[in-house]
């Protein structure tokens, strides 16, 4: 009987401990940002991830980077400590055409697997219709 309730201590005590340090969680729904349908000349493309470090040590985010070069991610430059939130900017390029990229998040958080968060962005980029003033507009037979 000692000896089970000396394992069932451990446990519970690993239990705890291995819940402690930096943890991160994001605002966005499933880690994703949704451009829409957006104006290549309307838009600049930058968007900010939110997130709170829920933990109880300082959040340290080692390394942000994206899996291609049309998509520049910054990174917090200083931890962020617990119960207060930071930012990630993400710079898209609005090359015409659908968004579908990645975004890797490496921290100390203890709540993520290796202390690595995906985020993703998407979208799509058009390209704003083209107006001729000089023009003239056609009419259909019904409207007369």
């Amino acid at each position: 009987m000692k000896k089970y309730l000396l394992m069932t201590a451990i446990l519970v005590n690993a239990a705890i401990f291995a819940q402690s340090g930096a943890k991160i969680e994001f605002k966005d729904k499933d880690n994703t940002i949704d451009y829409g349908t957006v104006n290549k000349e309307d838009d600049s493309g930058l968007r900010t991830f939110v997130f709170t470090n829920t933990g109880d040590a300082p959040l340290i985010i080692t390394n942000v980077q994206s899996t291609c070069g049309c998509t520049v991610p910054s990174k917090p430059t200083e931890p962020i400590l617990p119960g207060k939130t930071g930012k990630i900017d993400v710079k898209y390029n609005m090359h015409t055409g659908p968004i579908r990229k990645t975004i890797t998040v490496e921290s100390n958080a203890v709540n993520v697997d290796e202390g690595r968060v995906a985020l993703k962005i998407k979208g799509e980029v058009v390209e704003k219709p083209v107006v001729n003033l000089l023009e003239k507009k056609k009419t259909s037979p019904m409207q007369n």
